[in-house]
């Protein structure tokens, strides 16, 4: 049982705001993934699972587009779990798990699913890991069903082009931290480790991850395409792109 939050829907604000001064495009990315989804399920009721879906920002825009949607939302953070929790209010089934391994699946209410959505959070796992993963992700998926991944995934024929993107992108997002317009990562986690509430979770988040998370790994878009095939998807491509980030998807 998650701890009473006072105001779920302001600390999923919070989150989306300072998300956002990390991905101006945020928006635009789960626009173009929840169209993919609605081109490949019949019916206005998906079975979608939010994989390391966080607070719920993915699983929030399913329901609004989706209102019938069968949502299952997956992650490990206590503190983000307890939010999700909050604002998704029953709408969707919540499973802790670690994607560290093969077993997060024992949990899932369902053993297949319409959609498998991720964005910006399997940059985490080390290569060996996230290439097994696919092939779990894969196996969720009922035969049609579609995966999708945004994230920072480069793209490798355009090097000179990326980096000046980035340091253009990171330049910006500097700017409005200093002038306090949005909260940072640090400075949000600062703000949730001061809420009574949320507190005890926020050590309980340490214990997870002691050292913090391990390094972002954030190979070009041309590896992800090739470890969708090697997993065994149908078709694998390049679903949007915006600057140095992409969403790749791959069909069973």
């Amino acid at each position: 049982m998650s701890p009473y939050i006072a105001d779920a829907a302001a600390w999923q604000e919070s989150w989306d705001r300072q998300q956002e001064a990390y991905l101006p495009d945020r928006e635009h990315r789960f626009a173009a993934v929840l169209d993919a989804v609605a081109a490949t399920t019949e019916g206005e009721a998906p079975r979608l699972l939010d994989l390391a879906g966080g607070t719920g920002s993915i699983s929030l825009r399913a329901l609004a587009r989706f209102p019938g949607a069968e949502v299952t939302l997956l992650d490990i953070d206590p503190v983000l779990l307890a939010v999700a929790e909050a604002s998704l209010a029953g709408r969707a089934a919540i499973v802790s798990a670690d994607l560290g391994g093969p077993d997060w699946r024992d949990g899932l209410p369902h053993r297949r699913y319409d959609a498998v959505l991720t964005a910006t959070a399997l940059h985490w796992l080390a290569p060996e890991r996230l290439t097994a993963l696919y092939a779990e992700i894969r196996d969720v998926l009922r035969p049609g069903g579609i995966f999708v991944n945004a994230d920072h995934m480069p793209d490798d024929a355009l090097p000179t082009l990326t980096k000046r993107l980035t340091a253009r992108a990171e330049a910006r997002r500097s700017g409005r931290y200093a002038a306090g317009a949005v909260l940072s990562w640090q400075d949000w986690w600062a703000h949730v480790a001061a809420d009574p509430a949320l507190a005890p979770l926020v050590e309980r988040r340490r214990q997870i991850y002691p050292t913090g998370h391990s390094a972002e790994w954030t190979p070009p878009v041309s590896w992800h395409l090739e470890a969708l095939r090697a997993a065994g998807f149908a078709e694998a491509g390049t679903l949007w792109r915006g600057g140095p980030d992409a969403a790749v998807v791959g069909l069973r």
